[in-house]
């Protein structure tokens, strides 16, 4: 049986809003009476549920409430959830850096973490005086620092300004030095909250690898927190899934990732194309829809690798028939560069009449594409008269799968597309 390091209890936390504390004297005393009285704290039951889009008259929000989950030893345990779900405030009491409201967090063994760009780095201190700092906060002595001291040093890549203050360093050799001290200065748990995002490819990946290593060789635990659902599906084992303050979901990572994209799809802008303020039409043809589908016909914006992806529109127009009729799905990478076209020419020719109004759906049944963020332009032209045009239309993830069936995940820095191929000798 897997050891518990780290088991949290019914944990919740109340903040009031827009006030450090309970902002009022009278609240405090209010809460000091019932307390001495034996009875619940009167402000728990005006407390209202942590979702930040809605306007309500409590002045008080749970921004977690009823937590429980156990981490075993050597686990690396995901963290996910949309901006507002209560990741933070979760990571912060784990950290100890605030206390709960209600609950019980029950730890062994030391614990490094890396909340924020900067966390636990003194500005007007070298990077090398940040590193025995760093250490000696962990619990190590300087005998330890030193004997690991040149590693953290290679790993972090910033050798030539070791000996210069780190209010020059910027955020991403910030970042870099600080997983480099928690990641070497082995803390049994370790906690890592979105900072790897602030990194360049290389050192993400590095990270990645380390976490890997300290989880499955060295036996430490991680919990990780990103949007990036393909870092979290590469690195992580077990996932929990919280939303609006409460967790919702707990399975494999997988699974998690899964019932992520399920649980906020409809908040997702390819829903809201017949209201972009941007779009560029002549009124002739309207589209009020435009989303993606799976092979099984669910809405879906979270792909792997190889899956059968659907992309659907639908169109009204004010003519009786559309002959030469150009749908163009233009297909662009994050940083906007072109990557394909999709173009109904292509494949069905300029001839085919369409109807007045319908669905259009482009599909590929075998993505080829690497792990990322694909956006979709969408473009009408009829007889040769752009109608209407929509940029950043709708985007779609990827996450990464054993694409080529060899037991290994292809990576993203050497190329976004996944080409079927065949080797031969002669």
């Amino acid at each position: 049986m897997s050891k518990i390091v780290l088991s949290v209890e019914a944990v919740s936390k109340q903040y009031r809003l827009g006030q450090t504390g309970t902002g009022m004297l009278m609240h405090d005393v209010n809460r000091w009476v019932h307390r001495i009285r034996g009875k619940e704290d009167p402000y728990k039951k005006l407390s209202v549920v942590n979702d930040r889009t809605k306007v309500s008259d409590s002045k008080y929000v749970w921004a977690i409430r009823d937590i429980s989950f156990d981490v075993s030893q050597g686990e690396v345990l995901a963290i996910i959830g949309k901006n507002g779900s209560g990741k933070s405030t979760l990571l912060k009491i784990l950290s100890r850096i605030t206390s709960p409201t209600e609950g019980v967090v029950k730890m062994r063994g030391r614990l490094g973490s890396l909340l924020e760009v900067g966390t636990g780095m003194h500005p007007e201190l070298t990077g090398k005086e940040n590193i025995f700092l760093n250490g000696a906060i962990l619990g190590m002595t300087k005998t330890e620092i030193s004997r690991k001291f040149d590693d953290i040093v290679d790993f972090s890549g910033c050798a030539r300004y070791i000996d210069t203050p780190v209010k020059r360093y910027s955020s991403g050799m910030i970042v870099r030095m600080g997983f480099a001290v928690a990641a070497f200065l082995e803390p049994e748990i370790l906690i890592i909250d979105e900072v790897l995002a602030v990194g360049d490819a290389e050192f993400q990946l590095k990270a990645i690898d380390k976490m890997k290593q300290v989880a499955e060789t060295e036996g430490r635990t991680v919990l990780f927190v990103s949007h990036n659902m393909t870092a979290v599906q590469s690195l992580c084992t077990r996932g929990i899934l919280l939303n609006n303050g409460a967790l919702t979901y707990t399975g494999s990572a997988e699974d998690c990732v899964k019932e992520y994209g399920d649980a906020n799809y409809h908040e997702v802008r390819e829903s809201a194309v017949a209201v972009r303020p941007d779009v560029i039409k002549t009124g002739r043809i309207e589209v009020s829809d435009f989303w993606f589908e799976n092979r099984e016909g669910e809405r879906k914006f979270i792909f792997m690798s190889g899956d059968s992806i659907q992309m659907k529109l639908n169109y009204k127009s004010s003519l009786d028939e559309l002959p030469f009729l150009s749908v163009s799905f233009a297909l662009h990478d994050a940083n906007g560069s072109p990557l394909a076209e999709l173009w109904n020419f292509s494949v069905e020719g300029a001839e085919k009449v369409y109807p007045p109004s319908g669905t259009i759906t482009c599909s590929i049944n075998s993505l080829p594409l690497n792990a990322g963020r694909y956006y979709i332009n969408i473009t009408i032209r009829h007889r040769n008269q752009m109608d209407y045009l929509l940029k950043h239309a709708a985007y779609f993830d990827v996450l990464q799968s054993d694409f080529y069936g060899q037991g290994f995940m292809p990576n993203p820095k050497f190329g976004q597309f996944l080409l079927e191929q065949n080797w031969s000798t002669t």
